[in-house]
């Protein structure tokens, strides 16, 4: 039989997919990027806010249309949604064959043998055994699962459950693997990669972790994202600054920067705090990456803390920079609370947050022109240096002649929106 598998919102659950494909692999099922030539149709979705939700939705609507047009006999919902709603998905949605919940990953080949009417004995979703989608030059390692934050407006909690890391050994023995196909870049996710470690050595073990993987053979960039500011050590910091392998690259979902938001949203920092740790990061690590996301239109968000979040964007200059609405959420203290922004007004910030975030990283770019960067080659014409995580930022466009899945030297020559433009030296 063919199955084909659409994987929606981040790359966590992208790891999930591939873990997946892995398993359907070893079961010698074909996979198929058509869904018109799949027999199966997996859709691994996200619930983390309203537009997940909703693309979910369609998505999974538009996939049994080729039970009509195609050779579609099973279509399979998985991840967050699931987790969430499976009791109503399966009322509003006969479209929709099976519905396998997170919680239920560890009986994942049961239920689709039930489905199937086959018996088989295959095993379950194995790190080691997941099918690498995003190609031959980097992969995605989930170093823990959950999260114990509870932010107020999250529901990852609720769905993934509390933080749970992975231990050394079998990360390193995921890496090694990778290395072995070829893989060169290893970007590091968790929900909270700082807190790596502390539930199961006691301790922050992030830095000690990225260490052993830069030592992998093989790998040439390590970078790691969603690292929250009251977590991030001296000892991270020293690492990122001293180990040429480790992408100068921080990923910091600061969310606001007024503390009245804050606290509201039950963040463990100020904004005292995030400022100072801007100042020391771009003090300790020369050409050091600063990503963040902001969140606009929270509960209670009146004009002068958005005027205080426009001017501290306006002055810090982010090299990177998302934004997004807030989305009241099932279940979350923030669904309740009183002061909830009008749809309007969260559209008319948000738009002005990304207007001026435009205009800095024009800004930004034009800095890198004339320097020179060790890029690694995604395309004929394409590069992503340390500055660039794949499908979040930039790319380099170039000129001259390099293999993909190589490293180069490129000289920046100019920019374009959120691109450089350069040529292979």
């Amino acid at each position: 039989m063919n199955v084909g598998f659409v994987s929606l919102g981040c790359s966590k659950n992208l790891v999930d997919t591939e873990m997946m494909i892995g398993l359907f692999k070893t079961k010698k099922f074909n996979i198929v990027n058509n869904p018109a030539e799949a027999d199966i149709i997996i859709v691994n979705t996200c619930g983390f806010i309203g537009p997940s939700k909703e693309e979910a939705i369609n998505t999974l609507l538009e996939m049994a249309e080729y039970k009509k047009t195609g050779k579609l006999k099973y279509i399979i919902a998985t991840g967050c949604l699931v987790e969430r709603y499976k009791e109503q998905l399966e009322a509003a949605m006969p479209e929709v064959d099976l519905f396998i919940k997170f919680s239920e990953y560890e009986n994942f080949w049961k239920n689709i043998e039930k489905l199937l009417k086959k018996k088989e004995n295959v095993g379950e979703l194995s790190f080691t055994n997941r099918v690498i989608t995003t190609g031959d030059n980097y992969a995605y390692v989930r170093i823990a699962e959950g999260c114990d934050n509870f932010c107020t407006f999250c529901a990852i909690p609720y769905i993934r459950g509390r933080f749970r890391s992975r231990t050394e050994e079998d990360i390193l023995e995921e890496v090694e693997k990778l290395a072995k196909k070829g893989i060169k870049e290893i970007i590091v996710v968790a929900q909270d990669t700082t807190k790596y470690g502390t539930d199961i050595y006691g301790k922050s073990k992030l830095a000690e972790i990225l260490h052993k993987i830069s030592e992998v053979k093989g790998i040439e960039w390590v970078r790691f994202l969603y690292s929250y500011p009251e977590t991030i050590t001296d000892e991270l910091i020293n690492e990122v600054k001293t180990n040429d392998k480790i992408c100068k690259y921080f990923d910091i979902p600061i969310q606001h920067i007024s503390d009245k938001i804050l606290k509201k949203m039950n963040r463990d920092t100020t904004s005292s705090s995030i400022k100072c740790l801007i100042e020391k990061l771009k003090n300790e690590i020369p050409g050091v990456i600063i990503r963040t996301t902001l969140m606009v239109g929270f509960p209670g968000e009146e004009q002068e803390d958005f005027d205080e979040l426009y001017n501290f964007v306006k002055t810090t200059k982010f090299d990177k920079l998302g934004c997004f609405s807030y989305s009241k959420e099932d279940g979350t203290p923030a669904s309740l609370m009183p002061g909830q922004v009008h749809h309007m007004t969260k559209k008319s910030r948000l738009n002005k947050i990304m207007k001026l975030q435009a205009e800095i990283s024009n800004e930004n770019l034009k800095k890198y022109v004339g320097n020179t960067y060790k890029v690694l080659i995604e395309t004929p014409n394409t590069a992503r240096s340390y500055m660039d995580v794949p499908e979040l930022d930039g790319v380099i466009i170039f000129k001259g002649k390099a293999q993909p899945g190589s490293f180069a030297e490129c000289k920046i020559t100019g920019n374009r929106d959120y691109d450089l433009i350069g040529e292979i030296i």
